[in-house]
């Protein structure tokens, strides 16, 4: 794969869980089949919490728990949208743990969200959408949004 030029840069605050979720639920609504997002971040800056509200733009089955110990899941629309393809890279090693996962089966059909997927999961798309999660002192979240390729050239939140 040769190297994507990043395109975009989005910043965007979250002040509760909920206002997490409904950022969620707005990126959903710019996401298609094939869509890659690779989260990276601190224990608790709020990965699944953002995935949770993908999930519910989505209209995918849940509950959105993190897949930390299955290491992926898969959620399927309750209606004519894209799956989810939810994955905790977090205990994986190397590139070579992920593919492992094969998601190259599923990434062309789905929405596919990797938690710690920083270093390990960019081969996956040249296409992708990089979110950058920081928990603040005072319990707000701090993202960054940085998209990859063509199909995020243009991202607005």
């Amino acid at each position: 794969m040769t190297d994507t030029v990043r395109t975009t840069t989005v910043r965007a605050e979250a002040a509760t869980d909920g206002a997490m979720r409904a950022l969620g639920a707005r990126l959903a609504a710019l996401l298609a089949p094939g869509d890659l997002i690779i989260m990276s971040g601190p224990l608790g800056a709020g990965k699944t919490t953002l995935t949770q509200g993908i999930a519910e733009g989505l209209k995918v089955r849940g509950p959105i728990t993190s897949p930390t110990f299955v290491i992926s899941r898969i959620h399927p629309s309750l209606g004519d949208g894209p799956a989810l393809v939810h994955v905790d890279a977090y205990r994986l090693g190397d590139a070579a743990e992920l593919d492992d996962i094969d998601l190259d089966a599923t990434l062309a059909d789905s929405v596919t969200v990797v938690e710690w997927g920083e270093g390990l999961a960019e081969e996956l798309s040249e296409d992708r959408l990089e979110i950058t999660l920081e928990r603040r002192p005072d319990d707000t979240r701090a993202l960054l949004f940085t998209g990859f390729g063509p199909r995020w050239a243009d991202l607005r939140l």
